[in-house]
């Protein structure tokens, strides 16, 4: 019985925390459809909010940055994340423990932090704020999510399998090919998509390093939010709530694989 009753209690609990999470989503996705200006006041259902994202031209614009930012800081962190991942994967002595800090720091350090030191270091090199420093600040903060995870895959991989095919005459290259990277491929994909996720949706190091012509879909939900909140922020929030929850499922798919 009182394994029960802690089930019961465990249950209600897990539910709580369920829809303290999760109800705010479902109430702002239902009122995505609302027919009312006013986003607090339902009046009927309507696709009306969506057609007006449709039609809102600087946020298409500030959507197609977001993709292109999402799609080159995530192509910049796999081709720099996965050597280092191995080299750390490899590397052997007392200073391991020093370089997996280094490397793990972008993950502690507070995002106002790293958005201000991102900030002086552009000022310091007279780099100006573009979409192009965008793209390094997202790269920066997303590298241990790319070293991490891909390092987590190679930490299963069995060894021998790679010593055999040197041992029959293969190549370093043509052992990563035939190899190492059929096995850690599902890995790299997912770890893809979780870095352009976080990409698509931060806000805070994006509006340090952000410059003229560089807005991105955060920033822009940021500046309409100033101006009064319309339930095309709800439509707005939902697609992205939705296009999230779908990248960050499919990461954890291709890395269970």
């Amino acid at each position: 019985m009182k394994m029960n009753g802690a089930g019961v209690w465990l249950r209600g609990i897990s539910g709580a925390v369920m829809a303290f999470l999760y109800l705010p989503i479902l109430v702002l996705t239902v009122f995505s459809f609302n027919d009312s200006r006013l986003s607090a006041v339902w009046q009927g259902f309507s696709w009306h909010w969506y057609g007006v994202l449709w039609h809102d031209a600087a946020l298409l614009a500030a959507a197609a940055n977001s993709l292109l930012v999402g799609v080159l800081s995530t192509s910049l962190v796999v081709l720099l994340g996965l050597p280092a991942a191995m080299g750390l994967e490899r590397l052997r002595g007392k200073g391991v423990r020093v370089v997996e800090t280094i490397f793990l720091l972008p993950l502690i350090l507070p995002e106002v932090m790293m958005g201000v030191a991102l900030l002086l270091f552009f000022v310091m090199v007279r780099w100006p704020l573009s979409l192009a420093t965008v793209v390094i600040g997202h790269a920066a903060f997303n590298l241990p999510v790319v070293v991490v995870l891909v390092r987590a895959r190679l930490q299963k991989l069995d060894p021998r399998l790679e010593e055999a095919a040197r041992d029959l005459g293969a190549s370093a290259w043509e052992t990563f090919y035939r190899i190492t990277w059929p096995l850690i491929r599902p890995a790299v994909l997912g770890a893809a998509l979780l870095a352009f996720t976080i990409s698509l949706d931060d806000f805070i190091v994006t509006f340090f390093v952000a410059g003229p012509g560089s807005t991105t879909l955060p920033l822009r939900v940021y500046s309409m939010i100033k101006s009064g909140l319309s339930p095309e922020i709800n439509a707005l929030s939902s697609l992205l709530v939705l296009l999230s929850m779908g990248l960050v499922g499919l990461s954890l798919v291709l890395q269970r694989r």
